[in-house]
């Protein structure tokens, strides 16, 4: 290793102050509420599935800023950014790349897939085939992918940002619950108000709102924030309160498939990333309460035989609001 990885490496891993990852934190909600204009919680919940280290998962019908939500944050954070368009004839090898003989070399070289990029928008991802949405999978766990007895790393930071329409089921194939649990979250945008859609009309005038969106921080501030998240402090009591809700979606009459342990661990991750963008160097009951939907409804299966995705999720939804009505919660630490 040379002297220029050693202190790349050494980066990685140095920490950010809490008060300046709060900072950092307000600085990107400030800048991305500029192209994606009334909501908030949506970014939030991105920001914090960043920091996490985790991939979201945006259900929600076309046109309410899904991609534009996650190429805001690459803008932001100065990453690369890749947009696949999944479609029913997509390849594997349309997403993690292929080699091609170079007739100068006579040799095979690799070129490599959209995957290869820090901010990955996989879009309509349900359009293509479970053979070609499981390219995606060693990427997200990994955050590596194998291609002709080779491995691979991927840009660090790296995230999946996949949307789908729930409400449309002809040509599609639905993500089969293995893949959904590699999501740390999955959020429903929704149209804008009135007062936001208003002023997104007079503000733009035709314009691409992202032209204009300069980075306000490096990749490095990324890891070391991440770093940071990582470390944060979660109480005995917390965990186990985390544990009490995970428990509960598996044996709830109204939900057939619970949570897995996976579920418990990015609900903690979550957890820590609202608690550090809150200046906070410790995990609060409240931040697992606020995420918990966020990161549990997308992993659950109800019961019954519900009309489409959207009535499953939905009635997924409501059945951990009731979770996390009757749970107790923890009075400190």
């Amino acid at each position: 290793m040379t002297s220029a990885d050693s202190r790349g490496a050494a980066d990685a891993h140095a920490p950010m102050a809490p008060a300046a990852l709060r900072e950092l934190a307000g600085a990107l909600r400030e800048r991305m509420q500029r192209v994606v204009v009334g909501k908030t919680e949506a970014i939030d919940t991105l920001l914090a599935t960043f920091l996490a280290g985790g991939h979201l998962l945006i259900e929600d019908v076309p046109g309410v800023a899904k991609t534009t939500l996650a190429l805001a944050l690459a803008r932001c954070l100065d990453l690369s950014s890749a947009r696949i368009q999944f479609t029913a004839d997509l390849l594997p090898a349309d997403v993690t790349g292929v080699s091609v003989y170079d007739q100068s070399t006579r040799e095979f070289r690799f070129h490599p897939g959209p995957v290869f990029a820090g901010v990955v928008v996989a879009d309509e991802i349900n359009r293509a085939t479970p053979r070609t949405q499981s390219a995606l999978l060693e990427a997200m766990g990994e955050g590596q992918v194998s291609v002709e007895g080779r491995t691979l790393p991927l840009p660090d930071p790296f995230i999946v940002v996949a949307t789908q329409n729930p409400l449309e089921m002809e040509g599609t194939f639905a993500l089969p619950e293995a893949q959904r649990d590699r999501f740390m979250t999955r959020l429903t945008m929704g149209y804008p108000d009135a007062g936001a859609e208003a002023a997104m009309l007079l503000a733009r005038g035709g314009a691409d709102p992202l032209a204009d969106l300069a980075p306000i921080a490096s990749e490095h501030d990324a890891r070391a924030a991440r770093t940071t998240v990582a470390s944060l402090h979660l109480a005995p009591a917390v965990a186990r309160y985390i544990v009490a809700l995970v428990s509960a979606t598996r044996s709830d009459e109204a939900i057939a498939l619970g949570a897995s342990p996976r579920a418990g661990l990015h609900l903690a991750a979550v957890a820590r990333a609202r608690a550090a963008m809150a200046g906070r160097n410790f995990v609060s009951p409240d931040d697992v309460a606020r995420t918990a939907v966020h990161v549990l409804a997308h992993r659950l299966i109800p019961a019954g035989s519900p009309a489409s995705a959207a009535d499953a999720l939905a009635a997924s939804t409501q059945a951990l609001w009731r979770i996390l009505a009757s749970t107790p919660v923890p009075a400190g630490d």
